[in-house]
C-alpha cells in the first residue's frame, strides 16, 4: 500500500512536480474513460439497430432463403457486439445479474466421456486430510467430424473435517464458458461455415439429423463470440504480414446487404498475402463497404514496400506515397489472350509466345535462391523482355489508334516500367497469380451464402477466413489448427499469443 506523501514536507518546486504529475494521470485516466465510452455508446447503438431489425418487419424483397441467411448474420453480429460491450465493462463495476437460459438436457444416448477434474493437493492448507462429500457435474457438447459426444466435467467438492475448508477444482477456461459447445463443436461451425461455405440454417439440419437439434441462432451467437475472441489473432498476423518488404494485393466484389436495405450493393473482399518466395506463408483478408483507394490506404498504414497488384486506380495514390508498384505480367498476357480467342490475331499469338519465354525462364527459377534467380533472370530473361518490348513499340506504329490491338499494346507499353520491375530483383514474383488464387474461396463461398448481411459479418468471415487459408498454406489440417487454437486461447498469455499463429503453430500435446 503506498503512503500517501506528507504535503507540508514538501517544497514548492516539489508540490508542483506533484500536481502536474497527478493532472497528468487524471487526464490519462480521463481520456482511456472517453474511449471507452464512446466505443461503449458505438456498440450500443449499432447492437440497438441489429434488434430492431431482428425483430422489425422483414423487406418484402427478400425471398425465404435471404431472409433466413439474413437471420444468421443478425444474430452472430448481435452476439459479438454484446461479447465486445461485456469487455469494455470495468472490473470496479458489477457485473449485472445475467438471465441464465435454460437449456434443454443433452440427448442421453449420445456417447460421454468422463473428465475428472479433483484439486492437486489431497491436504488442506492446515494441514489435514480432505475428504470427498460430492461432485458438481457440467456437460458440454463435442464433435469430431461425423460424431457427436458429450463431456461430461465431473468436479469433486473436498471438505476438511478439522477447518471445514471446501475445496473444488474449477472448470478449465473455454471459449464460451457457460454454454455447451467445446472448442471442438466450435471448430466444427465456423469450418463448415467459412471453409466449406455450408450456411447456418444447413448445419441446423445437418445437427437435427445426427440427433442433436441446435437452433441456427444459437449456432449464430457462438460465430459471432468466435470472431470477437479470435480478433488478437488476427491483429498479430497482420502486423506480421505488414512486416514483409514485397506484398501480392488484389480485390473481388461481394454482395452486402445493409440491414433495412431492401437490396444489396457491392461491397469489397481485400486480400494480402506474401509471396511465393517468402519465408512467412500468410494472406490476410480485409472487408470493406467499397473499393476506394482509401481502403488499401487504411489497411498498409504506413508499409512502404513493393505491392504486386493490377492496374487498378485505387493503389495508385499507395505509390504516390512511396509504395514501390511491380506489375502483373498475367494480367497484360490476358490482354493478348482475348485478342487471339476473339479474332486469332497474328500479332497477339506472337506477343504470347514472347511471354510464354519469359514464363519458361520462371519455371526453372522456382526453385532457385533470390540471388540465382535473379541472375538467371538477368542472362535470360531480360534479352527476352527487352525483346519484347521492341516488338511491341515496332508493331504500335503499325496499328490504328482505338484498334483493339493498339488497346492491347498500349496496356503493356504503359506498364513497361512495373511490369519488368521483377527482373532486378530475385525475390518479386513475375504475377499477382498467388493472390488470385488465395482469393477464388470467395467466389465459391458467394454461390453459397450469397450475401454478406453486414460489414461486421463481412468482416468476421474475412478473419476466420484468413486463419483457415494460413493454416492451409503452412501445411496444416484447418479443423485440427482451429480446435487447438480455441481450446488454448482462453489461457494463453499475450506474450505468446504468437504460437498460435499458423506459421508457429504445433499441436498441443
Amino acid at each position: 500500500m503506498t503512503t500517501s506523501p506528507d504535503l507540508s514536507q514538501l517544497s514548492p518546486d516539489q508540490l508542483r512536480h506533484l500536481a502536474a504529475t497527478l493532472m497528468s494521470q487524471v487526464e490519462e485516466k480521463d481520456k482511456a474513460l472517453r474511449h471507452s465510452e464512446q466505443v461503449n455508446q458505438k456498440l450500443t447503438y449499432e447492437l440497438a439497430l441489429l434488434k430492431r431489425h431482428a425483430f422489425g418487419k422483414r423487406s418484402e424483397q427478400l425471398n425465404v432463403l435471404q431472409i433466413s441467411l439474413l437471420e444468421e448474420v443478425v444474430d452472430a453480429d448481435i452476439a459479438a457486439i454484446e461479447t465486445e460491450l461485456e469487455d469494455l465493462t470495468l472490473t470496479s463495476t458489477p457485473p449485472a445479474t445475467k438471465k441464465v437460459p435454460k437449456r434443454a438436457p443433452l440427448p442421453p444416448e449420445l456417447p460421454r466421456t468422463e473428465i475428472h477434474h479433483d484439486p492437486e493437493n489431497d491436504h488442506c492448507a492446515c494441514g489435514c486430510q480432505l475428504r470427498r462429500i460430492g461432485e458438481e457435474v457440467s456437460e458440454k457438447l463435442d464433435y469430431t467430424p461425423g460424431v457427436f459426444h458429450v463431456e461430461r466435467h465431473i468436479r469433486g467438492k473436498w471438505v476438511c473435517d478439522q477447518c471445514e475448508t471446501l475445496t473444488q477444482a474449477p472448470m478449465p477456461a473455454q471459449i464460451i464458458d457457460k454454454g455447451i459447445p467445446t472448442a471442438g463443436l466450435l471448430a466444427q461451425v465456423l469450418i463448415a461455415k467459412y471453409a466449406d461455405h455450408l450456411p447456418l440454417y444447413r448445419q441446423e439440419q445437418i445437427f437435427a439429423r445426427a440427433g442433436v437439434p441446435i437452433p441456427r441462432s444459437t449456432l449464430a451467437e457462438w460465430a459471432g463470440i468466435c470472431g470477437v475472441r479470435l480478433q488478437p489473432l488476427i491483429d498479430a498476423l497482420r502486423d506480421l504480414l505488414l512486416s514483409e518488404p514485397v506484398l501480392h494485393a488484389d480485390e473481388t466484389p461481394v454482395p452486402m446487404l445493409a440491414p433495412g436495405k431492401k437490396k444489396t450493393h457491392r461491397a469489397y473482399l481485400w486480400a494480402y498475402a506474401t509471396t511465393p518466395y517468402a519465408g512467412l506463408k500468410a494472406v490476410v483478408y480485409d472487408f470493406s463497404e467499397g473499393r476506394g483507394g482509401q481502403h488499401a490506404r487504411d489497411f498498409l498504414g504506413d508499409w512502404r514496400g513493393k505491392l504486386v497488384c493490377d492496374d487498378y486506380s485505387g493503389y495508385k495514390q499507395s505509390f504516390a506515397n512511396g509504395v514501390t508498384e511491380i506489375g502483373c505480367m498475367a494480367h497484360a498476357r490476358r490482354k493478348f489472350v482475348d485478342l487471339h480467342v476473339a479474332d486469332k490475331s497474328q500479332i497477339a499469338g506472337q506477343a504470347i509466345e514472347l511471354i510464354g519465354q519469359l514464363y519458361q525462364v520462371e519455371r526453372e527459377a522456382q526453385s532457385l535462391s533470390a540471388e540465382e534467380r535473379q541472375r538467371l533472370r538477368e542472362t535470360r530473361a531480360r534479352p527476352i523482355a527487352d525483346a519484347l518490348h521492341r516488338w511491341m513499340l515496332a508493331h504500335r506504329e503499325k496499328v490504328p489508334n482505338g484498334s483493339a490491338t493498339a488497346k492491347a499494346l498500349d496496356y503493356s507499353l504503359k506498364r513497361w516500367a512495373a511490369l519488368t520491375r521483377y527482373l532486378d530483383d530475385g525475390g518479386l514474383p513475375i504475377d499477382n497469380n498467388r493472390v488470385e488464387n488465395l482469393i477464388r474461396p470467395w467466389a465459391l463461398g458467394r454461390s453459397n451464402w450469397l450475401f454478406a448481411g453486414s460489414l461486421r459479418s463481412g468482416q468476421r468471415a474475412a478473419n476466420v477466413m484468413s486463419l483457415i487459408q494460413c493454416a492451409k498454406l503452412n501445411g496444416h489440417e484447418p479443423y485440427a489448427y482451429l480446435k487447438d487454437v480455441l481450446e488454448r486461447l482462453p489461457t494463453q498469455k499475450a506474450s505468446q499469443l504468437h504460437e498460435l499463429l499458423p506459421h508457429h503453430w504445433q499441436k498441443s500435446d
